[in-house]
């Protein structure tokens, strides 16, 4: 059997009219109460709820000021970074890679320190509009250390296909030996040695200008033309 739905059947009678008028009163009296003491309570809290929305207005406008003057000020600390060689010598392995990615910034790039382990050859990624992302792989050793051929081999079997640069990078305090500095000439991948690491952190050169970087568009003609 199908269900029976329930109906409101219209009052019969003068008994069941007048039933329905006072419990139509009743109802219109209980929203009435609670309309009241709804209101009642809005005016009592009303003033305290504006003045906690003005508080909060107030310290998230401070915070966004104080950040932006923040960020205002550690890029103007930032665009006069000078490192001189003794004091790269003297830092260790992530305070040279916090190094390098603060004078990427202060050329002009976003960058941030990925380096960790299992970084797969990548320690500092900056992005550039006009020249696309770069891949830094610091090598932080004695004065006299030298960089082989098999950081460079490293260096570009990911930087493209796992970190998606267009340009990748060896920084070192120390040098390359010969045929690291041939291969990564003919295979581009750049080296900055202890010579153009002066120039770079010391006299404040941009690595832009210092590598001779190309936009994007200029590097993908010359690979084509190479190709």
């Amino acid at each position: 059997m199908g269900r029976r739905t329930l109906r409101l059947r219209k009052p019969r009678g003068g008994g069941e009219q007048a039933a329905a008028v006072v419990v139509a009163c009743a109802v219109l009296w209980l929203l009435a109460t609670m309309a009241a003491a709804a209101w009642h309570a809005a005016t009592r809290v009303w003033p305290w709820l504006a003045a906690l929305i003005a508080a909060t207005a107030v310290y998230g406008a401070w915070r966004m000021l104080s950040t932006a003057r923040a960020r205002r000020v550690r890029a103007q600390t930032l665009a006069r970074l000078r490192l001189t060689l003794a004091e790269i010598d003297a830092l260790d392995d992530q305070a040279f890679e916090f190094a390098l990615r603060d004078l990427l910034i202060r050329d002009g790039w976003t960058a941030h320190r990925v380096g960790q382990q299992g970084d797969q050859a990548a320690d500092v990624i900056g992005q550039d509009r006009q020249r696309g992302r770069i891949v830094l792989q610091a090598k932080h050793t004695r004065v006299a250390g030298k960089v082989g051929s098999a950081v460079m081999y490293q260096v570009k079997g990911t930087a493209g296909p796992v970190h998606g640069a267009d340009i990748a990078v060896v920084v070192t305090n120390g040098s390359f030996t010969r045929d690291a500095r041939a291969w990564g000439e003919q295979y581009h991948v750049c080296w900055v040695d202890r010579d153009r690491l002066r120039r770079w952190a010391e006299d404040g050169t941009p690595l832009q200008d210092l590598l001779r970087l190309p936009n994007r568009t200029a590097r993908r003609t010359a690979l084509r033309r190479a190709a």
